[in-house]
């Protein structure tokens, strides 16, 4: 991802949170190796539909950063943040994303890109997630946020709306797939008292 600088030569909020995504991308892809062996997937084409709206949603949220404040539908900017503000969001972007890496640290070798069973899973309802089910959703969520605020753009918040909508469809896929491969009973238990992507939501 090209990340400009304005006219000024000067960093803008947005560019920094955006190489903040980056950098999260690239570490993230890098990491994908420290993975346990897959032993159960569910059906072949039930994981499209999720990574074509999240793609959708990052694609809105980032492709016109460079073109905000134009006359085209949705690139005009809905507000204009303070930089107090604007350098909030660039802080709150840094610990949605650190608190993925919590998350995937935490889970270790059973962490996946995609909705599947590792060797020897079983239900984590520690660290992060004590706090919500799906804590690295959480975390994107809470970049994507930030990211729109910054941009304060239609299409901005309808990228956020994406993000949030295909994480929302891959956590319902991951809990249907997790209930019947580790026992309803005992992830029915877990979810009565933990949030799905936010705290007591």
């Amino acid at each position: 991802m090209t990340v400009p600088m304005d006219d000024s030569g000067t960093w803008q909020p947005i560019d920094l949170i955006a190489a903040i995504w980056g950098l999260w991308v690239v570490s993230w892809g890098i990491a994908a190796v420290w993975s346990g062996r897959t032993e159960a997937r569910p059906m072949a084409g039930s994981q499209v539909l999720y990574r074509v709206v999240t793609a959708a949603g990052v694609l809105a949220l980032f492709s016109q950063q460079r073109w905000v404040g134009s006359d085209a539908p949705g690139l005009e900017r809905l507000w204009d943040p303070p930089a107090a503000l604007s350098g909030a969001m660039v802080v709150l972007a840094a610990m949605g994303f650190g608190f993925c890496w919590w998350a995937r640290l935490h889970l270790g070798r059973l962490w996946s890109s995609s909705v599947t069973r590792k060797q020897d899973h079983h239900i984590v309802d520690t660290g992060p997630y004590a706090l919500v089910r799906h804590p690295i959703y959480t975390g994107i969520i809470v970049a994507s946020i930030a990211a729109a605020v910054t941009q304060g753009t239609v299409a901005a918040l309808v990228g956020v709306g994406l993000i949030t909508m295909g994480c929302w469809i891959k956590a319902r896929l991951e809990e249907q797939f997790l209930r019947a491969e580790l026992g309803a009973e005992a992830y029915d238990a877990y979810a009565a008292h933990t949030g799905m992507l936010f705290p007591f939501l």
